[in-house]
């Protein structure tokens, strides 16, 4: 059994079901998705779902059918713990990226998230750039990014470090962990209350699953040994999934990413590189690319990294 406004239930959701739908349908979240099957969470417990015919044949794209964290109502048939989809409600928040290859489509990786914690690893996988690309694809869904350098206890200079992120992600906030060991993880308790939806987002190896077994009091993810020549564990989720954690707050897990491709449209990225932004006005030339141009206020940036930082906090 499971309370609706611990998965995350809102009005925001129940304003958009009329008396009749009340009637015949029951509210559930995904859980997880499969090829053919939804696992999702209603008030009568856990159901293996699948899409109606009708809502199959009306869904113009893969982006109308559920996706993880997503609210569906399904005719549910308790005793069989089996359901049917016919509805997914409107999105307040989903985090999305271009499908790996070469196909043009939308690939949804949560609906209804409010936090997304970005969890980067400061050892070899550490990457200034690759945080302003997840950062763009954060401010585009709609959630709440926050950053978690995790493996802080690998690193010599985890402030320095810490320091320099928040360089390139200006008013996100930055926090320093050890998933391994337990360091810093009282800073998500004020993102994981009751009722509230937090993401996981990083590239193979950075943690997220001994993160996800700290945070649950229990192994949900299975973690195997960590690579002595590449210094990362593997990452061995493969599958998106909803996870109820004993303190409160619903926590989604998605695999690691292999290929990041943005999706959406060009408005978050001046978001996510305002501190750039702010640099190259000051630039002498407006075509200015800030290669070699003489003038370029970026390229001096660089030599002083300190107005980076500056220019970042005062936008």
């Amino acid at each position: 059994m499971f309370q609706l406004e611990e998965l995350g239930w809102s009005s925001f959701f129940e304003e958009q079901i009329d008396p009749e739908e009340r009637e015949l349908y029951s509210p559930a979240r995904v859980a997880e998705e499969t090829k053919k099957f939804y696992r999702v969470y209603a008030e009568c417990g856990e159901l293996l779902s699948e899409v109606s015919g009708k809502l199959l044949h009306q869904a113009a794209s893969r982006q109308a059918l559920p996706a993880v964290g997503d609210w569906v109502l399904v005719h549910a048939r308790a005793t069989e713990g089996r359901a049917t989809i016919h509805r997914v409600l409107r999105r307040k928040s989903k985090f999305s990226r271009k499908v790996a290859g070469k196909t043009t489509a939308e690939q949804i990786l949560a609906a209804n998230v409010d936090t997304l914690f970005l969890v980067i690893a400061l050892d070899r996988d550490f990457n200034l750039r690759r945080i302003e690309r997840y950062l763009t694809l954060v401010w585009e869904s709609g959630a709440r990014p926050v950053i978690l350098l995790n493996k802080a206890d690998l690193c010599d200079e985890p402030q320095a470090r810490a320091l320099d992120v928040e360089v390139v992600a200006s008013g996100v906030p930055v926090h320093l962990q050890s998933a391994i060991n337990g360091e810093g993880l009282e800073a998500h308790e004020r993102y994981l209350r009751r009722g509230q939806t937090a993401a996981l987002l990083g590239s193979s190896g950075v943690g997220k699953s001994t993160l996800i077994n700290r945070l649950a009091g229990r192994e949900v993810q299975r973690v195997q040994e960590i690579s002595v020549a590449a210094d990362r564990g593997r990452h061995t989720t493969s599958s998106r999934q909803l996870i109820l954690l004993p303190a409160g707050g619903v926590l989604i897990d998605t695999p690691g990413m292999r290929e990041l491709q943005l999706w959406g449209s060009a408005g978050s990225l001046p978001r996510a590189f305002e501190d750039i932004a702010a640099l190259a006005a000051g630039c002498r030339f407006r075509d200015c690319q800030h290669r070699a141009e003489p003038g370029c206020a970026v390229q001096q940036a660089l030599q002083t990294p300190q107005s980076i930082r500056t220019a970042g906090r005062t936008t």
